[in-house]
Parts: C-alpha cells; sequence; structure tokens
C-alpha cells in the first residue's frame, strides 16, 4: 500500500500496465482513454448531473449502457491498482488513467487534479443516452457538445482522440481502427478523414466508411466533421498542425474530466438562480441552447 496522495506512484502503476501483448494493438492505451472519456461525457450543464465526479459506471444502469460495452475491461484492468493504493477514488483513478495513457502515447501533457469522490449507490446514475451517437450527424454532435458546454473547436478536438484505437462489432458494432497508428496518439485521424476516399460500407447492419483498401474506417458522426463547413475549419487547422491540436487537445481533455465535480459551486449556484426566474423564463433559458435537441431525437428514431 502506497502513501495516501501518492499519485506519483499511481502514474508509475499505471504507466507499468499499459503495454499488453494479449489485447488490441499490443496497448491497453486506447481503452484507457476511452474508459476516461466516457465515465466524463455524461454531463448536463443545465442539470449538473453526471460527468466524472461518483464514478458511476461502477453501477449496472451505467455500465450496460451499451455505449459502454467493452469498459468492464478497462476498469477490471485497473482494479488491481485499486486494491494497492486503496486511497484513490474509483473516480480519480479512471481519469488519471486517461491522462497517463494520451501521455504514454507521445500525447500532449493533460492537466489533471484530484478530488473526485465516489458515491456510494446508484441514485446519481446519470440516464443512459447521453454520450455520443456514432450514427448521427452534425446537429446530433453539436447538441451532445453543447450539453457539456463544448464549443464547435472543443469538440473538434475531443473527437481528435479517434486517432487512438479501433472498433469491435461485439462491442459498438463497428469494425476497425481509424489510423495505421492507433496506439500512437496523433492528428492522422484528421489528415486521413480529410486525405482518403471514404465509401460506403455495411458493417454489423451498420453504416461505416472504408478507405480504399479497407484497413482503416470512419464513423457516420466523424464524416460529418468533414462536410459541415464550421466543423471543418477545424479539421483542416489541425491535419496541418499537429501542435495546434495537442494545445488545444489537453485543454478540452482537461476541462472534459473535470465535468460534474464540484470545485467551486458555479454550476451549481447557476441553477439554484434558476429556480428563483418564473417557470415560462426558465423553459425559454433551457430551449434556447438546446434548440436542436428534437431534431437529433427524431435522427435516433
Amino acid at each position: 500500500m502506497s502513501t495516501p496522495g501518492d499519485y506519483d506512484a499511481v502514474r508509475t502503476d499505471i504507466k507499468a500496465i499499459i503495454p499488453n501483448p494479449d489485447w488490441d494493438d499490443k496497448s491497453l492505451g486506447p481503452l484507457f482513454v476511452r474508459l476516461a472519456w466516457h465515465a466524463s461525457g455524461t454531463f448536463d450543464k443545465y442539470s449538473c448531473t453526471g460527468g466524472s465526479a461518483g464514478a458511476t459506471m461502477r453501477f449496472s444502469i451505467e455500465a450496460n449502457d451499451p455505449a459502454n460495452a467493452g469498459l468492464e475491461h478497462a476498469r477490471a484492468f485497473l482494479e488491481p491498482i485499486k486494491q494497492k493504493h486503496p486511497w484513490i477514488s474509483y473516480a480519480d483513478l479512471w481519469t488519471l488513467a486517461g491522462v497517463v495513457s494520451v501521455e504514454f502515447m507521445n500525447g500532449p501533457v493533460v492537466p489533471w487534479k484530484p478530488g473526485r469522490k465516489d458515491v456510494n449507490d446508484d441514485k446519481k446514475v446519470p440516464p443512459n443516452g447521453r454520450l455520443p451517437d456514432a450514427s448521427q450527424g452534425e446537429k446530433h454532435i453539436r447538441h451532445v457538445f453543447s450539453r457539456m458546454g463544448f464549443n464547435d473547436r472543443q469538440t473538434v478536438a475531443l473527437i481528435g482522440a479517434h486517432s487512438l484505437g479501433r472498433c469491435h462489432k461485439d462491442r459498438s458494432g463497428y469494425e476497425g481502427p481509424w489510423t495505421h497508428t492507433p496506439t500512437r496518439f496523433t492528428n492522422q485521424f484528421f489528415i486521413r478523414l480529410l486525405k482518403e476516399n471514404w465509401t460506403e460500407n455495411i458493417v454489423n447492419n451498420q453504416l461505416q466508411y472504408n478507405n480504399e483498401g479497407g484497413r482503416l474506417m470512419m464513423l457516420p458522426a466523424d464524416l460529418a466533421l468533414r462536410d459541415d463547413e464550421k466543423f471543418r475549419e477545424i479539421v483542416e487547422i489541425y491535419a496541418k498542425n499537429k501542435d495546434e491540436f495537442f494545445n488545444d487537445f489537453a485543454e478540452a481533455f482537461g476541462k472534459l474530466l473535470e465535468l460534474g465535480v464540484d470545485r467551486s459551486n458555479d454550476c451549481y449556484q447557476e441553477n439554484k438562480d434558476k429556480k428563483r426566474e418564473s417557470p415560462r423564463a426558465s423553459l425559454q433559458n433551457r430551449l434556447k441552447p438546446n434548440q436542436d435537441y428534437q431534431n437529433s431525437i427524431i435522427l435516433k428514431n
């Protein structure tokens, strides 16, 4: 057992298990980044629910969300580290594993600080369906990311994590990697998105896109970044400038991992203020930033 607060010891143990000859591409790094992302990406800025605090994926409601298929492996791989360092919360461990993995795979240094607390029951588990749906387009993407508090540039930067890992038929239903270097953090996702000729392909009754030769894939939501005028401008910037992408990703990913962590009470105070509004004003204020909500629901159906 380490000394409570010795996060360097935890970092060292995470780094030690990332290389894994029996896992995809011999690395657990992409899996840990996905765990940190999904554990945080349930945040709703309007109700101040969800996010990385609580480690709510420990409970079946969130663990069984189809969007989280396969992440039980990530949690299992990290469990021995939790047992070795029982003082660290699961919420801190999962997010730290994502940060360490990005750095380990030659990515940027992502700001991270401890302090997330685990919840003891499932009362604060966010509803399923808050994570991005890979089959959807630009309206859905903006709805989901704006709900978390991200602008277009931050949104594109975060999706740039698709430079890592691959899809699996038995999890998302899609299949294949986005880049030729799925265990190295690069801007290749953006380069390939613009450079390759992507053609429709039905895999497991789902639409995905494959390049010539079929070695790489893109999701419908990925192609939306190329085809939407505002998103594409950012994609082109990141494809040309790796450093700019790295800087923006580090900032956006650090922000993502803080969602739901009550450090300043800003979000909670904002919602207290809203309760003082008239019902009509409160409804109008909530619908304005969320006006594409109905469109996203229609697309899902």
